[in-house]
């Protein structure tokens, strides 16, 4: 297979010099499969140094708002689909909490931030949510109240993927997006926590029926259904490691979860970290955070997962996988970047702006010994990751590679 290397660019142009793109309220959310195809595009440009955790999204307006933080949360903003970026935007003191939602009735982002890494059993971790109302120029505190779940727990919101907003259903409108109980193992689990008004109030989901899960991603189908992977880090006594990815659905806008199941090719991260007890240790298996979107065509259900893809225990070779059917099968993948790479975060352009065709994947990477040098982006399309290599889990159909 013909393979195309990244692309480093030139990051100097200032945000002054930035393309102003059309305006959100009349570009659909969804459109055809078109502009993900044509010639294979595959570009990459660091964007922030030191610290962690990664998290992308698209404004309404088709700016790509990369934020990234481990002791400060700062934002960076694209106003040209990638290509250039601008100066960084300082949000916040504390960690990254992840799971940025675009809220798309409003036009506005959300971001969250906790004080330090959350605690664990039970204690509950303060929380800020940022509001951003001009594409992330700007960010101010929002008042929000966060509910506690079923079993008197408050769920956590660091280390997860963006959140979405529901397009589909009696729940459209709706903002959902990943959260967490750190307790210690096997009591520890992955939830959601949802909004009907905007993001004023968060109610938690049940929890999702897989022990020890945790730092999860999820994505709604055409058809309404949501779909939820997460990193399981626990293994009862006896029973078998699977480094495969775990997932679950919901069909009622995710406040529950079930079907638990395992996506067959695709892998949850590096596979092990030593010889290590089962259902005692907590690293025995070492997954990661994982970027899951859905491209916006109408009708179609092309996902895309990202994440390290080794045999061993090393964060490397961050790799994209593709499926067409919705995650049923993952014909594909095509590696981004064979150096080391961990936490990753992925988005889809917004139809009818400068970003519209691209998708977007913000990962960790590390440079000599040092495991998490900063940050990098980069931006391909899906004819790049057509040319990728086949899995043997199903086949790319006939109707993505005629366009």
């Amino acid at each position: 297979m013909n393979r195309h290397k990244p692309l480093i660019l030139v990051n100097a142009l200032a945000a002054l010099l930035l393309p102003i793109v059309p305006s959100a309220a009349t570009s659909p959310q969804e459109t055809n499969l078109e502009p993900f195809l044509g010639n294979p595009v595959l570009e990459a440009q660091d964007i922030f140094n030191g610290e962690r955790f990664p998290n992308v999204v698209v404004a309404l307006d088709g700016t790509v708002v990369a934020t990234w933080g481990k002791q400060e949360v700062r934002v960076r903003r694209s106003r040209d689909g990638g290509q250039t970026w601008g100066a960084e935007i300082h949000v916040g003191a504390g960690i990254h909490a992840g799971g940025a939602i675009v809220d798309e009735k409003s036009g506005d982002i959300l971001l969250f931030t906790h004080p330090k890494h959350p605690p664990t059993d039970g204690e509950h971790a303060p929380r800020t949510l940022f509001r951003s109302k001009d594409s992330g120029r700007s960010w101010e505190k929002s008042e929000a109240t966060f509910k506690m779940d079923t079993n008197g727990y408050l769920p956590s919101l660091h280390m997860a993927e963006h959140g979405i907003t529901l397009r589909h259903g009696e729940h459209a409108g709706r903002l959902v997006r990943p959260a967490r109980i750190y307790r210690r193992s096997p009591e520890r689990y992955s939830t959601a926590i949802f909004s009907n008004n905007g993001g004023q109030d968060w109610i938690p989901s049940s929890p999702l029926p897989i022990q020890g899960a945790g730092e999860g991603s999820l994505l709604e189908l055409s058809d309404g259904q949501l779909v939820y992977t997460a990193r399981r880090s626990y293994f009862a006594e006896g029973q078998e490691y699977l480094a495969q990815r775990h997932y679950v659905t919901s069909g009622d806008g995710g406040q529950t979860w079930q079907d638990p199941s395992l996506f067959k090719v695709i892998p949850d991260g590096p596979r092990y970290r030593g010889k290590q007890k089962q259902g005692s240790n907590y690293n025995g298996h070492f997954g990661m955070i994982s970027g899951f979107v859905r491209l916006p065509i109408q009708g179609r259900d092309i996902l895309l997962y990202s994440n390290a893809d080794h045999d061993g225990h090393e964060r490397v070779k961050m790799t994209v996988w593709a499926s067409f059917d919705g995650g049923a099968t993952w014909p594909v993948k095509r590696l981004v970047d064979g150096g080391m790479s961990a936490y990753s975060s992925l988005a889809t352009g917004r139809p009818g702006t400068a970003s519209e065709g691209k998708v977007f994947l913000q990962y960790e990477y590390g440079e000599g010994r040092q495991q998490y040098a900063g940050c990098r982006i980069a931006r391909f399309n899906l004819s790049w990751v057509l040319e990728g290599e086949m899995t043997g889990d199903g086949k790319v159909p006939c109707w993505v590679t005629q366009g």
